[in-house]
């Protein structure tokens, strides 16, 4: 349920990971190659990543967008789902949830990309 998805809370653990754990670190850096391409950052700095539960067969990731009216949505899904397929098992499917609750803002970005807005 994506409205009881926690933002990340620091820069060390960018988002929660269920799974197992040796697809923990290639999980969150398929997901950094993921840049969103109106602001050049990536999708784990920008804070739109709540939470990836990685068993029996699926890969599921619960996002967000910056804005609901974002344009470039339907790339940034399709680019989560090609780097997720490069490091999970073959069989898993994968799933990409859309979320807005909790709406995104600005305090959910990492430190690197808040130096990089230069906010």
């Amino acid at each position: 349920m994506c409205a009881d998805a926690v933002p990340p809370a620091s820069d060390r653990l960018p988002f929660p990971f269920e799974g197992p754990e040796h697809l923990r670190r290639p999980t969150i850096e398929a997901l950094t190659r993921v840049v969103d391409p109106e602001v050049s950052l990536s999708i784990v700095d920008l804070g739109l990543v709540y939470g990836v539960v990685v068993g029996d067969g699926l890969a599921r990731v619960r996002m967000t967008m910056t804005s609901a009216a974002c344009p470039v949505a339907d790339l940034i899904v399709e680019e989560v789902e090609t780097e997720l397929d490069r490091v999970v098992p073959a069989e898993y499917r994968i799933e990409v949830e859309l979320c807005w609750e909790p709406s995104w803002d600005a305090s959910m970005m990492s430190r690197r990309a808040r130096a990089f807005m230069h906010w």
